[in-house]
């Protein structure tokens, strides 16, 4: 892959999206929230491609996997005003499906395409198959790392406006916000395991979730981010103030310092 490559598939995916903006100052809000989001995630990709040391083949090829890996969150969100896949469709298949209709890969090394489309079609699963090829695991995993990384941030931000100024915030919340959580949940993250979307009942469960998603992390340079920009204290800060979220803040805390003091990247 060369970086012209790269480009063209950047200029058609920008070119592809605008057609979903319209008047809807809603619908627009929530497709800039993703536009924006993919371009954090090519930057998070190449960030943990480089860290990690592939070459640069390999890192254009894990741009590109970020680049188009939400490519279908537009037309999903336009046609269902939600993200929500349980309610609507499998955003990571239907993105599968526009880039094979669109040819946007046509053209390139039959293994990177395939590797680039296992990618997307794998970023939002719960666990990964077994089955995958050595280069293809990798890929996939740099894209869900780098997919995270932006969660964090991107939630972090838009809960505190949400908190700061509620009646005004025009962005999908999927979940009532009451003040209590889930034991069910709270009980997986001492056990160090990811939380399955069917377990959330409220907007403090959501946020567990997405603290939970530090056990399906993969390389360090990522861990190192997440502590850098302090992104399980800027959750735990909007849980409830209780004993309960504490264990939970050390548990996060001490596995983030667990994988970052192992040897090697993963």
């Amino acid at each position: 892959m060369q970086k012209s490559d790269l480009k063209r598939y950047t200029d058609w995916f920008y070119e592809y999206i605008g057609g979903f903006f319209g008047d809807d100052g809603y619908i627009n809000a929530n497709l800039e929230l993703k536009k924006e989001h993919t371009g954090f995630v090519v930057e998070a990709a190449r960030y943990i491609a480089c860290g990690v040391g592939l070459d640069e083949n390999d890192v254009l090829a894990a741009e590109t996997a970020g680049l188009l890996h939400d490519v279908g969150r537009f037309e999903q969100f336009v046609k269902y005003q939600t993200y929500s896949d349980c309610n609507s469709i499998n955003h990571s298949d239907l993105a599968v499906d526009i880039i094979l209709a669109e040819g946007v890969l046509d053209g390139l090394d039959e293994g990177e395409r395939e590797i680039i489309l296992s990618a997307v079609k794998l970023h939002g699963i719960k666990d990964l198959p077994g089955e995958l090829s050595e280069k293809t695991l990798l890929h996939c995993r740099i894209v869900r790392d780098a997919d995270k990384l932006d969660i964090y941030r991107v939630l972090q931000e838009k809960y505190l406006e949400y908190i700061n100024d509620p009646e005004n915030y025009n962005l999908e919340l999927e979940h009532p916000d009451e003040p209590w959580y889930s034991e069910i949940i709270i009980q997986s993250i001492f056990n160090g395991e990811q939380i399955h979307y069917s377990e959330v009942k409220t907007l403090n469960d959501f946020k567990l979730l997405i603290l939970a998603m530090v056990f399906d992390v993969n390389f360090q340079p990522t861990f190192k981010i997440i502590k850098e920009k302090q992104y399980i204290q800027a959750f735990i800060d909007m849980l409830p103030a209780d004993d309960t979220i504490y264990k939970v803040r050390d548990r996060l805390v001490d596995y983030i310092d667990s994988r970052l003091r192992s040897t090697g990247n993963l």
